[in-house]
């Protein structure tokens, strides 16, 4: 069926966190899209609900396959029912993922700039918090191999917490650099957590390599987190994955969550995950191509109207980081005058220190949304230099 990405819905006064606003804000900032969810997926809730007993649920057959079949067919990541545990998402895996590969006290490395929870659960769970600031060169971010294995060795990092496509950069690392990542992980024993839950938007002419594919020899060491929630826009419905392969760590995994109670869904989460990746494929497709335009119409507008924001054009996702130190030399001013133009983004501060002066913009909206947003940009800041 042919979906229309164009379509307004409404959602203020819903509870949603992204229109929270009691103004005309344009809300271009947290990670979720203004997209109706995929026909499939609402089908398959509005039959639960039909059926109308909402019990306590576990996983089948179907879900898991429906989970191995995905990912096998589309990035060749070979998995079973055994190295699949749920979660209720993946930044909750994040922090359990300290107690399973490191003690109070012990280094944990992430770069820099990087999605604000990779910081904020090291910290909260007692770790020591380890920056390793990405190179930027040709308009993109590379992994610093030198000062990464540099600070392994000062600080015994224990564990890398690799955020893959990267938020809020939009890099999808390749195969050669994530190969390179592994050997120095490798020699210093350092255990890698990789979030790939922007994998299913890697952009046309890009390339995803999931890094359990690479673990072999070292898979007691490695680590994946995704989610459906944030491929189908139903990051509502709590849920998402670990997926790890080897046998005794999988164990350590299951054994840190039945501590809390955390590794269960609940039913919708199940089912709707299902439906997802049994019967999505199509609707993605379509979002893909919609946010692409709307990608190429951002970087269009902004190089023609505030040609001084320095665009770092994304390999995947929906999200664009612009540097706009050209417009501001004060990263609460350069929040606060978007503010007043009544558009909202997200302020690059909040995602390290190399997020100075930097805004994240969210494209996944209806044109027309984007259109005014962009214009509110351009009011605010289009007098700033």
């Amino acid at each position: 069926m042919q979906y229309n990405f164009d379509e307004i819905i409404d959602r203020r006064d819903t509870g949603s966190l992204k229109w929270h606003y009691s103004d005309e804000t344009i809300a271009l900032w947290v990670a979720d899209m203004d997209f109706k969810a995929a026909a499939p997926i609402l089908s398959a809730v509005e039959q639960v609900m039909q059926h109308g007993i909402l019990g306590y649920t576990k996983p089948t057959d179907a879900l898991y396959n429906s989970i191995i079949n995905w990912h096998g067919s589309r990035y060749d990541l070979q998995l079973e029912k055994q190295n699949i545990l749920f979660s209720p998402g993946v930044v909750p895996s994040l922090a359990l993922m300290m107690n399973v590969f490191t003690k109070v006290g012990e280094a944990v490395m992430v770069n820099d700039p990087i999605y604000t929870p990779f910081m904020s659960k090291v910290e909260q769970n007692g770790r020591k918090l380890v920056l390793s600031a990405l190179k930027e060169a040709e308009g993109k971010y590379h992994l610093d191999l030198a000062d990464i294995e540099a600070k392994i060795i000062e600080h015994e990092v224990k564990l890398y917490l690799l955020c893959n496509p990267h938020n809020p950069g939009g890099r999808v690392w390749t195969r050669d650099e994530l190969e390179a990542l592994l050997a120095i992980c490798k020699k210093h024993n350092v255990a890698i957590v990789s979030d790939e839950i922007h994998q299913d938007f890697t952009l046309t002419g890009h390339t995803f390599t999931p890094f359990l594919t690479l673990a072999k020899g070292y898979e007691h060491n490695v680590v994946s987190l995704t989610s459906m929630t944030k491929t189908f826009n139903i990051a509502g419905i709590k849920g998402s994955m670990i997926f790890a392969t080897d046998e005794a760590l999988v164990k350590k995994i299951s054994r840190q969550q039945q501590l809390n109670d955390e590794y269960e869904l609940n039913l919708f989460a199940y089912t709707a995950m299902r439906s997802a990746y049994e019967h999505g494929g199509e609707w993605l497709e379509q979002a893909l191509s919609y946010i692409e335009a709307n990608i190429e119409l951002t970087v269009q507008f902004l190089n023609k109207h505030l040609p001084d924001i320095k665009i770092m054009r994304p390999e995947a996702s929906y999200l664009i980081w612009l540097d706009c130190s050209a417009y501001s030399q004060d990263d609460q001013a350069l929040y606060d005058a978007l503010r007043a133009a009544k558009v909202e983004l997200s302020a690059g501060f909040k995602y390290g220190e190399e997020g100075h002066l930097k805004m994240r913009i969210n494209v996944a909206c209806p044109r027309a949304l984007l259109l005014e947003g962009l214009t509110r940009m351009h009011a605010a800041l289009g007098d700033a230099t």
